[in-house]
């Protein structure tokens, strides 16, 4: 993947190759990886090499230092394409989502839902987390396959996977403790909607061997294929979130493995992606971190006042 280099550089384009390698003390490990892929470092044209840990590239943003700073994090709602085009690799969930999903209808609302989740179980309390497990338990009834722990266990590892590897490509990785705290946390994605106890895996290392495994084993067919295409060029936004949609569709392959990106037919053009990038990054470096937090905010306070109104 190439990114801006405000130095020097070969040929007429200035990028900085982003080399996909491993590296033990990086805390990235199940973020930036692909199969058997661990870490990323920063070779530039330039001739300079960026340190092993993967220092931001735009120094005035950083990684988060903890739970509630990452998870609130808005910005990762960038990587949620990403997510769900890993999610439609598994044939079950492609014909359920395909079959019960609103994408086309009403795209907002679908994301809504989603964030509202993912918002609700990883910051809210139990009574929260028990709510929201109830609304999406209750729009799976009917759909085949959705209580299966195999495809339960598959969308809530993606969430983990692309919420890290996206933080990592706007902020750079996290610390290798953070990083353990997140997989951790990420099975209460999975458990809230009944997945077995001991069927997430026990920890980062047991993470990166189910998803090393798991991503080679991705079936994406015609149905994804048909669902990515809503997605990623839907027709029912409304006018002020059309803005937002190529930004998307230019870092969404960049999230992606190779073999990934091909097999939905979505190349990587390197030079939408670092101008998409570039400017993301300088949105991040003047938004003040409470503004960054408001989407988390407003829906977590949005479900408290439909708890509230719940007859007890």
């Amino acid at each position: 993947m190439l990114l801006p280099c405000a130095s020097e550089s070969s040929g007429n384009s200035r990028y900085l190759d982003i080399e996909i390698v491993r590296h033990q003390e990086i805390s990235a490990a199940p973020t930036l990886a692909l199969p058997r892929d661990r870490f990323v470092r920063a070779r530039s044209g330039c001739g300079a090499q960026a340190p092993p840990d993967v220092r931001p590239y735009d120094r005035r943003v950083r990684a988060a230092r903890d739970w509630p700073e990452y998870a609130a994090d808005g910005a990762l709602v960038l990587g949620g394409a990403a997510a769900i085009l890993l999610q439609l690799g598994d044939p079950v969930v492609a014909r359920g989502v395909a079959a019960h999903s609103a994408f086309a209808r009403d795209p907002l609302r679908r994301l809504e839902h989603t964030l509202a989740y993912v918002y609700a179980v990883s910051l809210g309390d139990d009574e929260l987390r028990r709510l929201v497990a109830g609304m999406v338990d209750g729009a799976h009834d009917g759909v085949p396959g959705a209580r299966d722990a195999e495809h339960q266990t598959w969308v809530a590892a993606t969430l983990c996977w692309t919420g890290m590897r996206t933080h990592a490509l706007l902020r750079g990785p996290v610390a290798a403790a953070l990083a353990d705290e997140i997989v951790a946390r990420s099975e209460r994605l999975a458990t809230a909607l009944q997945l077995p106890a001991g069927a997430w895996p026990a920890d980062r290392a047991a993470f990166d061997a189910y998803w090393d495994a798991r991503i080679l084993a991705l079936e994406i067919g015609a149905e994804a294929r048909e669902v990515a295409g809503q997605l990623l060029h839907p027709t029912a936004l409304p006018w002020w979130a059309r803005p937002a949609m190529p930004i998307v569709r230019a870092l969404t392959p960049a999230l992606l493995h190779p073999s990934v990106r091909a097999a939905y037919g979505l190349p990587l053009r390197r030079r939408r992606a670092a101008l998409a990038l570039a400017l993301v990054r300088t949105v991040l470096a003047i938004t003040p971190r409470r503004l960054r937090e408001l989407p988390s905010r407003r829906l977590l306070a949005r479900l408290r006042h439909h708890s509230s109104r719940k007859p007890r």
